[in-house]
């Protein structure tokens, strides 16, 4: 008689999470002396850049067909809190939701373990072609496979 074993299903990919910093710079800075609403999505975006960087990805890719890239099809930030100059943000990235064809990031900012900001990115996955608007596509394998941690 042979054994049989039961497999526990696998279980779905925990959300990939990244942590980073950011220090707010003069510039960022609005007449009262305290980071501008708007740096935000400067920081958010520069968050997913520097994401994607980590995973051996970019916002800007290439692959057999051509060029890849993710514009932004939607974005929002609420505000918790102030920050000032040289202030010091710790910001966590994590994926909240991936589609068959989008990304969206949620984005956490902290400052000395004070809630700061709450946002989110929602990216398309497009093939870019100079003969038209991007076109949107299904996120491919090998990028599916980064944000899933399995390269």
């Amino acid at each position: 008689m042979s054994k049989k074993t039961t497999r526990k299903p696998a279980a779905p990919p925990k959300p990939r999470v990244y942590r980073t910093t950011r220090r707010v710079e003069f510039r960022d800075t609005d007449a009262a002396g305290i980071a501008h609403f708007s740096i935000f999505f400067n920081y958010m975006e520069q968050v997913e850049h520097e994401f994607l960087r980590h995973l051996g990805l970019s916002v800007l890719a290439r692959d057999d067909e051509g060029a890849i890239s993710w514009p932004r099809v939607a974005a929002s930030c609420d505000y918790r809190g102030a920050v000032a100059f040289e202030d010091v943000l710790d910001i966590q990235l994590e994926i909240v939701r991936r589609g068959e064809k989008s990304v969206t990031y949620g984005f956490v900012f902290t400052h000395d373990d004070r809630p700061v900001a709450e946002g989110q990115l929602t990216t398309v996955c497009c093939r870019l072609d100079a003969k038209g608007p991007p076109r949107s596509i299904a996120i491919p394998e090998w990028i599916v496979e980064r944000f899933q941690g399995r390269k």
